[in-house]
């Protein structure tokens, strides 16, 4: 099982929360690389050095571009889940395809989309 990052995760580890740092050294640790969805880092990235954390956090992840094939796989999500937050859709597609752990402060909403597409998603907050 691998683990995917939301955008729950990318704040906590920006704000120095020493729990999410420490999940995220015990990974790296035994050599499991997060997985963030592009749109993720879009949804937290603002840039400049109050982001120094953030931009540490990111080099020890794999970003996962979105490219055509999952672009089409999020859009049947969306339409199944009836959202139209793709970004969460993306996390979703994503963990569920790769059968990962999610590290999101959105629980919630996380495992409505994957229970629209009959599914089940782990969820663990930061």
């Amino acid at each position: 099982m691998g683990v995917t990052y939301d955008s729950g995760a990318l704040i906590a580890a920006e704000r120095g929360e020493r729990r999410m740092w420490a999940r995220h050294g015990a990974l790296l640790a035994n050599r499991t690389l997060p997985t963030v969805p592009a749109g993720v880092v879009a949804q937290t990235w603002r840039g400049g050095s109050r982001q120094a954390l953030l931009s540490r956090l990111l080099v020890g992840c794999d970003v996962e571009a979105l490219d055509d094939d999952q672009a089409r796989r999020v859009g049947s999500v969306v339409a199944k889940a009836a959202t139209t937050d793709i970004v969460d859709a993306s996390v979703v597609e994503g963990a569920l395809r790769r059968v990962d752990l999610v590290i999101s402060s959105d629980r919630g909403d996380l495992e409505a989309i994957a229970t629209a597409t009959g599914r089940s998603l782990s969820v663990q907050e930061p």
